[in-house]
């Protein structure tokens, strides 16, 4: 078998040779120099390779190999390049390795010439703390050099400072980066958006920018992706509320991490905050394993209320898979009063997202409306499985015949065997819920899909 996987392994090198830029070729090589007992030879010609033929994300797949390998320089050579991407992906691998001394500069000046590039999982890992004197606490900055926290005391306010740090600010999409779901930016575009867009209007009536809106639906439908369309199409800046980080197993300190993530939300307006699944926050009480949930639901619930603060110009979305599991309080007005329905993609929007997986791959001239036919209930993931299933079919059979085999409709057929809807579970609960337990009408959204679309 050792000699078997060294075989595979000089063979792909030798494809990648002959073929300079096919990522999946190349992705392949790094996949087998993995598996290999001696992964030598595939470090050795990615180390005299030209980076520049195969695009960044092939790149920093090869980077990430090569720095696993502890081959850090080479790993480098691969990303090295002027453009703000690049950039962005140098500073990403050197996160990754760990060496935050040469990450940090080189992350605050690609920030300061381009705001955009902003990444929020590298302001959390390069958030900066200056050295704490004996007796005190530490100063928190932001890699701008903001100051963002003051010096505490010993003990002090340590869970405040880290509050801070759970904040997660990515670059900008807008709906048009979002494939179907008209219907759904459609009410939030009304409900939502123009209240934002047009402040001087909806003030004549007594209306503010702002408040709450829960998303919720099968896993993998693009709730998150749409919360963050959402944040793009009104302007503002979105926050990924990391809620592990705010959960403490000490009293009293989950509810301060909370109310601060509020208060620097407050400070930086127009901010969409966002909490992905919801109920370990928000969850009815015979739902939470956590027995100090109740005084963090009031947090919760007074911070989105704005007894305490303005909340005007702060959006505040949550998604969750499991809306039964929601304390009701959290559905009254001016809290998460506007509940959206994020279904499975209907066949326009599987059509629209097939089409847009399969861009700029080898393909053959595919009958997607066949394909889409056969994936009722498929959710956007189970979509993209699809089509990742049938490239690595079309890349085997490109490796056994020396040449490109493009994606064909026998290849999504096979793809078709092996990939299954991981929605059905989700709508059968749901089914009962708005059968048995359908408070207000909130679950008659899904009755109507299911009536529509899964009989």
């Amino acid at each position: 078998m050792s000699d078997d996987k060294r075989q595979a392994l000089a063979d792909l090198i030798e494809t990648c040779a002959a073929m300079p830029g096919s990522g999946p070729i190349l992705r392949s090589l790094l996949r087998a120099g993995r598996e290999a007992p001696d992964p030598s030879p595939a470090i050795a010609w990615l180390s005299q390779a030209n980076p520049s033929a195969y695009d960044l994300d092939t790149r920093e797949k090869a980077a990430d190999f090569l720095s696993d390998m502890e081959a850090s320089e080479a790993a480098k050579s691969w990303l090295a390049g002027e453009g703000d991407e690049e950039r962005l992906a140098m500073v990403r691998l050197l996160v990754r390795q760990g060496r935050m001394k040469e990450a940090a500069p080189l992350y605050r000046a690609l920030v300061d010439e381009n705001p955009a590039m902003r990444d929020g999982d590298l302001d959390a890992a390069l958030m900066a703390r200056g050295a704490a004197p004996s007796g005190g606490g530490a100063e928190v900055f932001s890699l701008s050099g903001e100051r963002l926290g003051g010096r505490a005391e010993a003990g002090g306010d340590k869970d405040e400072r880290d509050a801070i740090m759970v904040e997660s600010v990515r670059k900008q999409i807008t709906f048009e980066d979002v494939g179907g779901l008209a219907d759904i930016k459609k009410q939030i575009s009304r409900k939502i958006i123009l209240p934002f867009q047009k402040p001087a209007m909806f003030k004549r009536f007594r209306k503010q920018a702002g408040g709450g809106v829960l998303l919720y639906g099968p896993p993998g439908c693009g709730k998150t992706m749409l919360a963050r369309a959402t944040a793009g199409e009104c302007g503002a800046r979105f926050v990924n509320v990391e809620i592990p980080e705010i959960l403490d197993m000490y009293i009293g300190e989950s509810e301060k991490r909370l109310a601060a993530v509020f208060e620097e939300a407050r400070a930086d307006r127009p901010t969409v905050l966002f909490f992905d699944e919801l109920e370990a926050l928000a969850a009815r009480r015979k739902f939470s394993h956590n027995s100090n949930s109740s005084a963090l639901v009031s947090t919760f619930l007074n911070e989105m209320d704005g007894y305490s603060a303005d909340n005007a110009g702060l959006l505040i979305l949550a998604a969750t898979n499991t809306p039964w599991a929601i304390d009701p309080a959290f559905r009254r007005h001016g809290r998460f009063d506007r509940v959206l329905f994020v279904p499975p993609p209907d066949k326009v929007a599987r059509l629209e997202i097939l089409r847009s997986l399969l861009a700029e791959r080898p393909q053959e001239k595919l009958d997607l409306e066949a394909v889409v036919a056969k994936t009722s209930g498929f959710s956007g993931a189970d979509l993209t499985n699809v089509v990742e299933t049938a490239c690595d079919i079309a890349i085997e059979e490109s490796l056994d015949s020396d040449e490109i085999s493009p994606i064909s409709k026998a290849h999504l057929a096979e793809a078709l065997k092996e990939v299954k809807s991981s929605t059905g579970e989700w709508l059968s609960s749901a089914r009962n819920y708005a059968r048995y337990a359908n408070e207000g009408g909130l679950y008659e959204d899904v009755l109507a899909f299911l009536d529509k679309n899964m009989r």
